[in-house]
């Protein structure tokens, strides 16, 4: 494993349908980097890490059982913000106590991380944890 370069800790995931396809037209298109792609038994991306300068995006194949989709297929969401954070246990907490809607229950990850998903008053996703792009990347 690699050291994590220096990344910010807010990072968008987004859900294409063709994953695949769109992280090449992404890094076509407006100049971001591949750096790192992890794909599912089916050949679905289950998670990728994508750059463009400083910044960081994250892109995956739809996960229905979570209720993500891509942007043409409403009610599902199609994008979270993820933030890392230091103490997810604190902030969950926090996070259920003033009423945020818990999609995903905290716990620890088989990649290292820990922490949560949830939904504030007006239906954006936020993942809260303490993993960090860039574990993974070979530079």
């Amino acid at each position: 494993m690699n050291p994590s370069p220096q990344v910010g800790d807010v990072y968008p995931s987004l859900f294409y349908e063709n994953a695949g396809e769109m992280i090449e037209w992404l890094c076509r298109a407006f100049g971001f980097a591949q750096r790192f792609v992890m794909r599912g038994p089916d050949g679905r991306i289950e998670h990728s890490e994508l750059t463009c300068g400083a910044a960081v995006i994250m892109v995956a194949s739809p996960n229905l059982e979570l209720g993500f989709d891509c942007p043409h297929n409403p009610p599902y969401v199609n994008q979270v913000l993820s933030i890392r954070i230091d103490d997810p246990d604190a902030h969950y907490a926090q996070a259920k106590a003033e009423g945020a809607i818990i999609v995903r229950e905290l716990k620890d990850e088989d990649y290292g991380s820990r922490g949560y998903m949830a939904k504030d008053p007006e239906g954006f996703v936020w993942c809260f944890a303490t993993y960090r792009p860039g574990q993974y990347w070979e530079i």
